[in-house]
């Protein structure tokens, strides 16, 4: 198996070389409308069609029953259960730290603003199956939806041939305490959060990773007006590395995303040649011992080495590729991270596999690929939440800004806008003249 290898590639080229592997957006896009239109007439009807179409499982009740829910928690492996609640209490702690405290700021005189977080009242979480089913992705979404509140949390992911969710997914559901759990996966699932059916209700915003069709599926939500996470599509890592790397770490690192789906992308950007060779002899012996092994075989042919310059090339170039996971493994590690600025979470130095971050270290794994990390966050607390501003003026307040907006309001020509101070500002004199 040979990964492609680009050396010392000029700057004009990098767009090419940070290309995803992607579907024709059109060709995504013409059955992401035709699953809305269906389910938007359909309802529940429709749902359980797609799900025989797609996922090749009939259902009759598209909730998941407690009893259901009961007998995951019985049957799940207690050493798993164990490391899902020790990865709970870590994500847990993290997202709680991130809580912002309500700060009233007097701007002058008599004028005092403040902002108040509110939790969103009614989320969808979205839980890809398919050949992995991510039960680690429902603690990164279920446990800051569970914090911040919000009223009405409701989680899907598709079932399997027999018609059920894995047991893993239930239990982490439960430990979360969420319990409105659909069988409904792919498209059908952001359509029905999307615009609601018999069954389900109406989300105002969706959360969770997904293959081109999901990722597709909530950005024609979001037009729809359905907000959204952001988009996040498959898996990508880049990792960063020097002379002093371990190349078996490095190959473990790149596999661990390449297995993912053969749509993920994995990258290695170096200016060390000698790592390359060594690299790829580390990739050929893991994959022979990995059970997903052809899987990420498919996805490497994707993927691509990139020997650059200097370590100075090497920043500027993840930068420009913008990662959902970029890995330092490198001398010097946390220097060079104080320098990166689009990245969707930074794994710094040798011990620090990205699958920490996946599983248990507390950081949340749902995050902007595809680029989006320069533009977008992932998913934190804040995501939960919205923000309402608030102003109490007195009259002390009002006549000090008062003239200030008159002037401004009338050189925009909006005289009403001016008239509703200038009628408080004569109530105010007239009281203060009796």
């Amino acid at each position: 198996m040979e990964i492609n290898i680009a050396k010392y590639p000029e700057k004009k080229l990098w767009d090419e070389l940070c290309k995803r592997p992607q579907k024709e957006t059109g060709e995504v896009l013409s059955v992401v409308k035709e699953v809305f239109e269906k389910i938007k007439s359909g309802g529940d009807d429709a749902i359980k069609a797609y799900t025989k179409q797609f996922d090749k499982a009939e259902i009759e009740v598209l909730i998941v029953s407690s009893s259901e829910i009961e007998i995951a928690l019985n049957n799940i492996d207690p050493k798993l259960k164990d490391a899902i609640i020790l990865a709970s209490s870590n994500i847990k702690s993290f997202h709680e730290k991130q809580r912002i405290p309500e700060l009233k700021v007097e701007t002058m005189i008599g004028v005092e603003c403040w902002r108040r977080q509110m939790p969103i009242n009614n989320v969808g979480l979205y839980i890809p199956g398919g050949t992995a089913p991510l039960f680690s992705t429902v603690l990164m979404l279920g446990i800051p939806a569970v914090l911040a509140g919000c009223k009405n949390i409701a989680l899907f992911s598709p079932p399997n041939s027999d018609g059920k969710l894995p047991d893993s997914i239930l239990a982490a559901a439960s430990i979360c305490g969420i319990e409105n759990i659909y069988k409904v996966g792919g498209i059908q699932a952001v359509a029905a959060m999307a615009l609601g059916t018999e069954t389900i209700e109406k989300v105002d915003k969706i959360f969770g990773p997904g293959n081109q069709y999901v990722t597709s599926a909530k950005q024609y939500a979001q037009q729809n007006g359905v907000a959204i996470d952001m988009p996040a599509g498959p898996s990508e890592v880049l990792v960063i590395a020097d002379k002093s790397a371990n190349p078996e770490f490095i190959a473990a690192d790149l596999i661990s995303q390449a297995e993912h789906g053969v749509d993920s992308q994995v990258i290695l950007v170096t200016w060390d040649e000698g790592i390359v060779d060594k690299t790829q002899t580390a990739l050929e012996n893991q994959l022979q011992t990995l059970p997903r092994g052809d899987m990420a075989v498919a996805s490497l042919k994707n993927s691509q080495v990139i020997l650059v310059k200097d370590e100075r090339e090497a920043i500027a170039f993840s930068n420009h590729y913008a990662p959902e996971h970029l890995i330092i493994n490198c001398e010097g590690a946390e220097l060079i991270a104080d320098k990166i600025t689009d990245a969707g979470s930074v794994f710094i130095g040798q011990y620090t596999p990205e699958s920490a971050g996946d599983y248990a270290s507390g950081t949340n794994h749902t995050l902007p690929t595809s680029g989006y990390a320069k533009s977008y966050s992932g998913v934190s607390l804040d995501s939960y939440m919205k923000n309402i501003t608030y102003q109490k003026i007195t009259k002390e307040g009002l006549k000090s800004i008062g003239p200030a907006i008159e002037t401004m309001a009338a050189a925009e020509q909006l005289e009403g806008h001016a008239q509703a101070v200038t009628l408080r500002l004569k109530q105010i004199k007239m009281e203060e003249t009796l």
